[in-house]
């Protein structure tokens, strides 16, 4: 096993010129069980592609920073928010590769702001997202609006990444997909701002492990997702055998579950995680035409301080976005047919099936912070099926609103609401 640094294929470690083909070559170098090292210093690049068998570490006070010109970023096959389309490569992608590890304590930062201000201008409502929506295509503009992810796994197994910092990413930070047997340890995400910065989603995957990553960013902190339309349905590539635990989650829409859920999510396990601030805790999103599954879903011993919705169940989503227009698309690109192609009828409301939250503290730190202590909106036509809440207590401006949801049960459920406390237990159970 060697080390391999990427100073000894030029890479220039003061940014001043961009060092993408100096590190490509220092991983094409390496040999099964080598490390290939970025050493301190500030590096700029576009797209690296690791290969099977290697580890790629970032040495504490390397920086990788992500180029601003879209063409250093090649066209690959790939999945976009549930579509399986054509779409930039990220900055660091692990594609068809198994057995890597992306180590160190080093940072890569993706230079996002450029392709934020791609996708909504400099007062976040206009760029392409003011001009599609203008011209009711708020439905396929982020799929059209072309930004680099900070890091893509693709078709891959047995996949490290630990230690290093994520930051400013163009889209998603980390972005797994059609990939098993993966673990996210010890990573911290930090995004100011930009539309659909989330931290960490999992794409239709198996057997992965999210420990102890602290998660900062401006959309789902932590997602899980499967897919969405008719194509994903037909793939039926379920998310299953998850673990999310011990990490704290800052600003940003908490750990959801979809709005992708055409392949299914199932047996998934919540716990022990703290959020500060967040918009949301636990979150379920999906829309009337996704289809699949969410099932076998365990939640247990959260800690929010000041979050705004604790526990947020919505089955139909954000229908601007949700559902496209099936008219005439014949001379419009591929994805936009895929994104029109819903699941049709009963078949794309998205079955939810026993899930259960427990031990779950809900805290504001004044009392002019706004929260809701349960938003849950299943479908009339198919509700959600066996939903317990367990020893939970909510200090919260309101109680909120359940509906769309058979067997029902709390047990020991305390919730203070505008100096009223209510205390539910089990039986409530309906």
């Amino acid at each position: 096993m060697t080390d391999i640094s990427v100073l000894t294929f030029g890479a220039d470690p003061s940014a001043e010129r961009i060092s993408t083909a100096a590190i490509q070559q220092a991983i094409a170098k390496a040999q099964p069980g080598d490390s290939v090292v970025i050493p301190a210093g500030r590096y700029l690049t576009g797209a690296i592609f690791l290969k099977s068998d290697i580890t790629l570490h970032l040495a504490q006070g390397a920086v990788l920073l992500g180029s601003q010109h879209l063409e250093d970023y090649p066209v690959i096959d790939t999945r976009v928010a549930g579509i399986d389309m054509r779409w930039p490569a990220g900055m660091i992608n692990v594609i068809n590769a198994q057995n890597v590890s992306l180590t160190g304590t080093g940072t890569l930062d993706g230079q996002g702001r450029i392709w934020w201000q791609r996708f909504w201008g400099d007062d976040e409502r206009g760029g392409m997202v003011g001009d599609y929506s203008a011209n009711g295509l708020r439905w396929v503009v982020d799929y059209d609006c072309q930004r680099p992810r900070n890091i893509l796994v693709y078709e891959s197994k047995n996949i490290l990444l630990t230690d290093f910092t994520s930051c400013e990413s163009g889209f998603w930070n980390v972005h797994l997909c059609y990939s098993r047997d993966v673990v996210v340890d010890n990573v911290s995400i930090i995004n100011s701002a930009g539309p659909s910065t989330d931290g960490i989603d999992i794409d239709s995957c198996e057997q992965v492990r999210i420990e102890r990553c602290t998660v900062s960013c401006n959309d789902d902190n932590i997602c899980i997702k499967a897919g969405r339309g008719r194509e994903a349905a037909q793939k039926a590539r379920t998310a299953r055998d998850i673990v999310i635990r011990e990490c704290v989650l800052n600003k940003g829409s908490g750990i959801t579950l979809g709005s992708e859920t055409s392949g299914g999510i199932e047996h998934v396990l919540i716990e022990n995680n703290r959020f500060n601030g967040t918009g949301v805790g636990f979150r379920i999103k999906s829309a009337r035409n996704r289809g699949g599954f969410i099932r076998h879903i365990t939640v247990r011993n959260l800690q929010l301080d000041d979050v705004r919705f604790p526990v947020l169940i919505q089955l139909n989503w954000f229908p601007q976005y949700s559902y496209g227009d099936s008219g005439n698309l014949k001379d419009k690109p591929e994805h936009w047919r895929k994104l029109a192609d819903g699941v049709e009828g009963e078949a794309g409301l998205t079955e939810v099936s026993h899930l259960t939250l427990s031990n779950i503290t809900a805290r504001r730190s004044g009392s002019n912070l706004f929260s809701r202590a349960f938003f849950i909106e299943g479908y009339p036509d198919r509700p959600v099926c066996g939903l317990t809440l367990d020893n939970i207590s909510v200090d919260a401006t309101e109680f909120g609103k359940i509906s769309g949801v058979e067997g029902l049960r709390f047990n020991n459920v305390l919730v203070t609401a505008n100096g009223l406390t209510q205390d539910i237990n089990d039986s409530y159970e309906r």
